[in-house]
């Protein structure tokens, strides 16, 4: 698979407004799935959003 990466940076820089070491920090993926051109069509689910918050807390118990 090739990505036209001028293309893409300058989608990330101007619609996302990434810095270039931001932009360059994110796998492909990463960077289409914030664009939109990648992942699942549907939304995440509520059940899944409260999975994911107790998988990864943002604080952790001491």
């Amino acid at each position: 698979m090739s990505f036209d990466w001028a293309g893409l940076m300058r989608l990330g820089i101007t619609r996302l407004r990434l810095r270039p070491a931001e932009f360059w920090a994110l796998t492909p993926v990463e960077l289409l799935m914030m664009l939109g051109l990648a992942g699942s069509d549907a939304p995440m689910a509520r059940a899944r959003l409260v999975e994911l918050a107790a998988e990864y807390p943002d604080e952790k118990e001491i």
